[in-house]
């Protein structure tokens, strides 16, 4: 029998792909990171992907994926931080298994994210970015039922509770 999907969303750098990867390891669950796929599509990383075709484009590309995605199972899926701009990818994705936000505070993104030049939205003052959008984002990383706060944790202390409530749902 398949089994539901796991679905890690929330702002870049709160330990969603790395969490991922730990709960594809301890599930024997396919690891699916939707950035990665969408490089290895597009044969361009995201900051060319932004550069070239715009962010609207990029959008898209997320749109689609998240329909296909959403119609396997067996997955742990590791989304881009702005999944949630577009309702209908948490609505998708809330259809085809368990949703967890991961969440951190801005001071823990920007040191986790500080040596990171790969994120577009992160152009010039890394601190305010990271800040301006958090703060622009919060309301709809908030709208997710089940939020895990990553501050200080390793992604298999984050993996845990996700474990936990992963098993409590699929006894429903």
């Amino acid at each position: 029998m398949k089994k539901r999907n796991i679905i890690l969303v929330g702002f870049m750098g709160t330990g969603k792909t790395m969490t991922g990867r730990v709960l594809a390891e301890r599930t024997g669950m396919e690891l699916v990171d939707m950035d990665s796929l969408i490089e290895e599509r597009q044969g361009k990383p995201i900051p060319e992907i932004f550069a070239q075709d715009g962010e609207a484009a990029f959008r898209v590309m997320e749109r689609n994926l998240v329909k296909e995605l959403s119609n396997r199972r067996s997955l742990i899926i590791s989304t881009g931080g702005g999944i949630v701009l577009n309702p209908d990818n948490i609505a998708d994705f809330e259809k085809s298994g368990l949703v967890v936000c991961l969440q951190a505070t801005p001071e823990t993104i920007f040191q986790r994210l500080s040596k990171d030049a790969s994120r577009p939205l992160l152009a010039g003052d890394k601190k305010e970015q990271i800040r301006a959008l958090l703060e622009k984002r919060q309301p709809l990383y908030g709208a997710i039922a089940h939020r895990i706060g990553t501050d200080g944790l390793t992604a298999e202390e984050t993996a845990q509770p996700i474990l936990e409530l992963y098993a409590l749902e699929s006894r429903d």
